[in-house]
């Protein structure tokens, strides 16, 4: 039993997954910490109140607390903002950018319309058929 318990911890994908929840928890921490302390205060510059979990209303002596509500949907919002425009956006241009240089090969060759031969692109002449090429 202790033999299989350590075939499964030392398997690939669980040390992966462990690796993977470590990392994006620490990532998330980070994420939210910027959003936290310079995002918000810099809304609550501008609009005036960063903090809306004092709103509420009262609905036949029963409490609507509303403000914690649109707090929780704010942070969300600023949460996957700031992850889209300082992680996605820039990951997005990254891999753009490495496959455009391997795209950037133009063909050197291309197709005799008589044989269908590979010949260079820039062949007058076919070298397997003698076809005149335009």
């Amino acid at each position: 039993m202790l033999g299989d318990f350590k075939k499964f911890i030392l398997r690939g994908n669980a040390v992966d997954l462990a690796i993977a929840v470590v990392i994006g928890a620490s990532f998330g921490a980070i994420v939210t910490a910027m959003v936290k302390d310079l995002v918000t205060p810099l809304i609550g510059a501008i609009g005036g109140k960063p903090d809306f979990s004092n709103l509420y209303f009262t609905l036949n002596h029963s409490r609507f607390m509303y403000g914690d509500f649109l707090n929780a949907i704010i942070s969300f919002v600023l949460l996957a903002s700031v992850v889209f425009f300082f992680v996605v956006q820039p990951l997005n241009k990254l891999v753009n950018l490495s496959s455009r240089s391997k795209n950037a090969d133009e063909p050197t060759e291309k197709k005799c319309p008589e044989c269908l031969s590979q010949i260079p692109k820039a062949a007058t002449r076919c070298a397997f058929c003698t076809a005149k090429l335009k």
